[in-house]
């Protein structure tokens, strides 16, 4: 990652600070850099969607279980 650091100059107002400090950030790219990588995310492997497939449906088969001996109340839907 690259840092952009300025420091005032002697008679330099905030606004031409503020004007050269973004005149950096578009120079230096940093930028369209975050914009590529904002919404990027890695795709999810097959082992690991079969992974979460198996255990959600191995819970889901406790519950039932457990629903059958009585030891979990039944599942009720409300909405909101």
């Amino acid at each position: 990652m690259i840092n952009v650091e300025l420091t005032k100059n002697n008679n330099e107002n905030n606004l031409g600070l503020l004007r050269r400090f973004s005149k950096k950030i578009k120079s230096s790219g940093i930028i369209p850099r975050m914009r590529s990588i904002r919404y990027h995310s890695r795709p999810e492997s097959s082992f690991f969607k079969k992974k979460r497939t198996l255990k959600t449906i191995n819970k889901r088969a406790e519950i039932d279980e457990m629903i059958k001996m009585g030891k979990m109340p039944e599942k009720k839907s409300y909405r909101r």
